[in-house]
C-alpha cells in the first residue's frame, strides 16, 4: 500500500512518466500502470504449484481415503498415519509430512470425510441446564502412575464446573459423582444433558427416545431433575462440558498431579474447581463465582437425604470365610453358610448381617481375587494358631503396610519364651485388642513395652488399657453454704471437775 502511494505521488508530482518512475523506484512498468489505475493493489492470485514428489503417492493416498469412507469413524487414517505408511510401503517416495497433510485435508473435504458445520449460539437461564461427561486422566498415587476416570458437570448459565476422579466409571461412581456435584453447587439443576452412556441408557430408540436403566430412573426421581441425551456421535450437542474438560485438563492436570490416594487427589481437584470460580469467561461481565451465587437462588433445593447408591447382592459365606461379590471374594467374620447382604459402592464393599455392617473392604476391580482382613480370622486362629505364620490374610497385611516391624519382634519374643504354639496364641490375643480401640493404639502399647525391655503379653495388655484407667480428678466444691450448720466444739471442763470432786475410789 505504501509503495502504491509512493508511485502515484512520483507520477503526479515528480518525474511524471511511467518509465522514469519505474527506474527511480526500481519496479516494473506494469506495477506503475497498476498503481496509476487504482490506489488499492489487486488481490494476489493463488498459483497452484505442481507437486512433483507427491505424484507418486497420490493414487496410494486416494485409495486409503476411499477405504476410510466405509471404516468406523474413530478408526480412520490420520494424515500422520498415512505418511507413516508411505514411508514404509513406498520407500522410493521421499516426501515430507506437511505436504501429505495438506493434500489429505483437501481430499477429505472433497470426499465429505471432513464437514465444516455452522453452529447456532445458545443462551441459558439460571439453574436450568448442566452438562455431564466422563474423561480419562492420569495421576501419581503413592508414587505409581494410575489411569483414572473423571466425572465432570458444568453449569451452562454460570460456567461453574465440578470434577471428581474415580478408579473406574461404574454406575455407582456415576451416581456418586452426581451427589457430590449437587453438594458443590448447593442445589440441583432442572435438566442434565448426557451422552448415551451405559450407566443411564440401556438401549437407544428412535429419535431422542431412550430405554433407561432402572437405577438411573430412581436416582433422577429422587433428585427431581430431567434428563436429555445427545444424538449418537454428536459431541457438539454438549459442547459446554467438552470445552470445560479441555480447559480443566490443561490447567489442573498439567503437570501430572501427585497424591497419596484418590481421596487426596479429589481434594486437589475440588480446590481447582474453587480456583476457577475467580476466572471470567470471555464475553461475560462477572466472574464464574459471582454468577454461581446468583444461580444458586434459581436451582432446585437439595433432597433432605441422599439415596442409597449401592448395588446389592446376597452371597453366602464359604468355607474360607469369604463372600463372593462380583467375581472377587471378600472376608467376613461369620460362620460358613451364613447369608449376608453385600452393598457395592464405587470405592468400597460392605457386608451386612442382621442389620449391622460386619465387614468393610476397599473395592477390588480385578477379577478372581481374595480381599482378606486378618481380624476376621482371629477367632479361628485362636483354635488353630499354627496357621497364622503362613496365612494369606497376614501376607496381605504385610503388603498393605499394616503389619509393623514391632509386631514381628514381640511375636518372636513370645515364641522364644513360651514356645511356638503358646507364644503365637498370646500374639493372637494381643491382635484381638485392636478390635476395641484400633491398631494404632495396640502398636503404641507394643512399642512402649519393647522400649522398656519388656516382652510380656500381660504387660502389653496393661499398657493398652492404661489410658482407660486414668480417672478424671474431681473438681473442688464450694462449701461456703454449709457454714450455717457449723457448731462449736463441746467443752468438757465441768465434767472433768465433777470427776475430780468424787476423789479416788
Amino acid at each position: 500500500m505504501e509503495l502504491f502511494e509512493q508511485i502515484r505521488r512520483e507520477y503526479e508530482f515528480g518525474i511524471g512518466t511511467i518509465t522514469g518512475v519505474a527506474k527511480k523506484l526500481k519496479v516494473h512498468r506494469r506495477m506503475v500502470r497498476e498503481a496509476i489505475g487504482s490506489a488499492l493493489p489487486a488481490p494476489r492470485k493463488t498459483v497452484e504449484r505442481p507437486r512433483w514428489k507427491l505424484a507418486a503417492a497420490v493414487e496410494f493416498i486416494d485409495q486409503i481415503l476411499e477405504t476410510d469412507k466405509k471404516a468406523p469413524r474413530k478408526q480412520r487414517h490420520t494424515a500422520h498415519r498415512i505418511w507413516e505408511r508411505i514411508q514404509r510401503e513406498l520407500p522410493e517416495c521421499r516426501i515430507c509430512e506437511r505436504t501429505v497433510r495438506q493434500y489429505v485435508h483437501d481430499r477429505k473435504v472433497a470426499l465429505g470425510l471432513v464437514v465444516h458445520e455452522t453452529f447456532v449460539p445458545q443462551s441459558y437461564e439460571w439453574g436450568v441446564e448442566a452438562q455431564v461427561d466422563w474423561y480419562e486422566a492420569y495421576a501419581d498415587l503413592s508414587g505409581e502412575r494410575t489411569k483414572l476416570q473423571v466425572f465432570s458437570m458444568r453449569s451452562m448459565a454460570s460456567g461453574a464446573a465440578f470434577h471428581c476422579a474415580f478408579l473406574h466409571a461404574t454406575q455407582q461412581a456415576f451416581l456418586e459423582g452426581h451427589e457430590l456435584a449437587f453438594g458443590y453447587y448447593a442445589g440441583v439443576f432442572r435438566k442434565l444433558r448426557y451422552d448415551n452412556l451405559t450407566s443411564a441408557v440401556k438401549k437407544i430408540l428412535r429419535g431422542h427416545l431412550r430405554e433407561q436403566t432402572a437405577r438411573f430412573i430412581a436416582f433422577r426421581s429422587h433428585w427431581r431433575f430431567d434428563s436429555e441425551f445427545c444424538n449418537p456421535a454428536e459431541a457438539h450437542e454438549k459442547g459446554g462440558v467438552e470445552g470445560e474438560v479441555g480447559y480443566f485438563r490443561r490447567n489442573h492436570w498439567v503437570p501430572v498431579p501427585k497424591a497419596m490416594d484418590i481421596a487426596g487427589l479429589n481434594r486437589q481437584l475440588l480446590a481447582g474447581c474453587h480456583d476457577d470460580e475467580r476466572r471470567t469467561i470471555t464475553g461475560r461481565e462477572q466472574s464464574v463465582g459471582a454468577a454461581l451465587i446468583v444461580e444458586r437462588e434459581h436451582m432446585l433445593p437439595l433432597a433432605a437425604e441422599g439415596i442409597d447408591l449401592a448395588h446389592t447382592t446376597f452371597p453366602t459365606v464359604n468355607s474360607l470365610g469369604c463372600a463372593k461379590v462380583l467375581t472377587n471374594a471378600y472376608s467376613a467374620p461369620l460362620k460358613a453358610g451364613t447369608l449376608v447382604q453385600a452393598k457395592i459402592y464405587a470405592s468400597i464393599v460392605e457386608l451386612w448381617h442382621d442389620g449391622r455392617c460386619v465387614a468393610r473392604h476397599e473395592r477390588c476391580y480385578r477379577r478372581q481375587q481374595q480381599v482378606l482382613d486378618l481380624e476376621h480370622y482371629l477367632d479361628v486362629l485362636s483354635r488353630k494358631p499354627g496357621a497364622l505364620a503362613g496365612s494369606r490374610p497376614l501376607e496381605q497385611q504385610r503388603q498393605a503396610g499394616l503389619w509393623p516391624e514391632s509386631f514381628d519382634v514381640i511375636w518372636q519374643s513370645l515364641m522364644e519364651r513360651h514356645g511356638k504354639q503358646s507364644g503365637t496364641k498370646q500374639m493372637i490375643d494381643l491382635l484381638k485388642l485392636a478390635k476395641q480401640n484400633g491398631r494404632g493404639r495396640l502398636q503404641e502399647a507394643i512399642e512402649t513395652a519393647l522400649a522398656t525391655g519388656c516382652t510380656d503379653a500381660a504387660a502389653v495388655q496393661h499398657l493398652f488399657h492404661a489410658p482407660d484407667l486414668n480417672r478424671v480428678p474431681c473438681e473442688a466444691i464450694d462449701i461456703g453454704s454449709l457454714e450455717q450448720y457449723q457448731r462449736p466444739m463441746p467443752v468438757m471442763n465441768e465434767y472433768d471437775q465433777l470427776l475430780m470432786a468424787g476423789g479416788p475410789r
